[in-house]
């Protein structure tokens, strides 16, 4: 769907930077177009997000994900992450499609800057056709909202101790989101909180109490990618972990109940329907929306061999396209030597996204979209997209990168690749 805007790119990026993200597009790479999501396909998203909600919380999807994965991971716990985030493809071909589910998704503040921004400086809302996303003060309180529900369901009341955003030494030096762990930090020090972002590694573990800085932690917002914290520096946060003194999200278990990726091949194919508890009803929407994923293994890795042009290759517990491999970079003989070193890879069907069209976008150049859905407990709060310069790779340099995102009304007839045009 295509919207009429006139807005200053200079403008636009000196407001993104001014609000506290990366100095745009020398640090952090966003294209000034929106792509526009019909109400319509939105409202089949929010019932699948429903869905996935109800399958990956019965105890019988959650006993047979588990059975296999570390121990550390099969001990149930209450919490719930208030930045997952789900990807999908809008394939003109196949309609939308769940590419995963990032239990640790980066770039929620970010992208609520970026929609609100551009919404008001395009003046989008004259146009009518539009639904204006939240301001970011009412986005900043709905996060502070969802994190406070999280500390009253664990704690019964909001706890005294820090609030305390965790991640990755090297992240935290040179990652493109840290300034997003920082606006975290601010917005939770604005409600009298006590807040900070560390490592792992500054965690210890005295006399029953997980301290960081000499301070008692209560309440851990966790953005290191160690997903079964099988490092030494986890040390005291797997202590602590394991005695429940402590809210983490996500954590172990939610990462392996919800987003670890070999969990693409219990939803994308019905083999084990019977254990996990999905329903025909489900089965049906679920087979419809996500592309079949395999499991390389012994069994299969001569047929994926022979069939890899219709394949991605990813790894089970990478992140921010880390490792993947594309049908063309990869043989019987690469494939066997991934299986052989003890590699976990899934085989994932491939899903042709939409071209981002609009004036800011060369002429020589062509930028594929991709759909993120942010929600909680089942629950939507916040589109985004990305530009990518690649079809078959997540490339978000310029003239890539970040893309405003709306739901608009789509005129009658529209078809799927039309919704995301600027």
């Amino acid at each position: 769907m295509r919207v009429s805007i006139a807005v200053s790119r200079e403008q636009f990026f000196a407001a993104l930077t001014a609000a506290g993200m990366p100095e745009v597009p020398q640090h952090f790479s966003v294209v000034p177009v929106p792509q526009c999501i019909s109400r319509r396909t939105l409202s089949e998203i929010d019932a699948f997000l429903r869905l996935f909600d109800r399958v990956t919380t019965r105890p019988s999807w959650q006993q047979r994900v588990t059975a296999d994965a570390p121990p550390i991971s099969r001990l149930p716990r209450p919490e719930v992450c208030f930045f997952s985030a789900w990807d999908f493809h809008l394939s003109p071909e196949q309609g939308w499609q769940l590419i995963e589910c990032n239990d640790n998704g980066s770039g929620f503040l970010f992208a609520g800057l970026i929609n609100r921004l551009f919404y008001d400086l395009a003046n989008l809302g004259a146009c009518g056709t539009v639904d204006p996303p939240p301001t970011v003060e009412a986005f900043t309180a709905h996060v502070v909202d969802m994190i406070r529900r999280e500390a009253v369901a664990f704690f019964g009341t909001l706890p005294d101790g820090l609030f305390l955003i965790l991640d990755d030494a090297e992240s935290l030096r040179q990652g493109k989101f840290r300034r997003e762990l920082f606006l975290l930090r601010d917005l939770l020090r604005a409600q009298g909180w006590q807040a900070a972002v560390g490592v792992p590694a500054q965690l210890r573990w005295v006399e029953k109490e997980l301290l960081w800085d000499g301070q008692a932690v209560a309440f851990i917002v966790n953005r290191s990618t160690d997903f079964f914290w099988q490092g030494e520096e986890c040390a005291a946060l797997r202590r602590a972990y394991q005695e429940g003194k402590v809210y983490v999200a996500p954590n172990p278990f939610t990462y392996a109940t919800r987003s670890d990726k070999r969990l693409l091949a219990f939803l994308s194919v019905p083999d084990d329907d019977a254990a996990l508890g999905i329903t025909p009803e489900e089965r049906a929407v679920l087979s419809a929306h996500v592309p079949a994923t395999y499991r390389l293994q012994e069994e299969n890795v001569e047929e994926l061999a022979r069939s890899k042009e219709e394949f991605f290759f990813k790894p089970l517990h990478g992140f921010a396209g880390r490792g993947v491999l594309t049908g063309a970079e990869v043989g019987r003989t690469r494939l066997r030597r991934l299986l052989g070193r003890g590699d976990g890879y899934v085989a994932q069907k491939k899903v042709p996204k939409p071209v981002l069209r609009g004036a800011e976008v060369p002429e020589d150049v062509v930028l594929w979209t991709d759909l993120r859905v942010w929600a909680y407990r089942g629950e939507r709060f916040l589109v985004s997209g990305r530009a990518s310069r690649r079809p078959d790779r997540l490339d978000l340099t310029p003239p890539g990168g970040w893309v405003p995102t709306y739901v608009c009304a789509a005129p009658e007839g529209a078809e799927q690749g039309d919704e995301t045009a600027g």
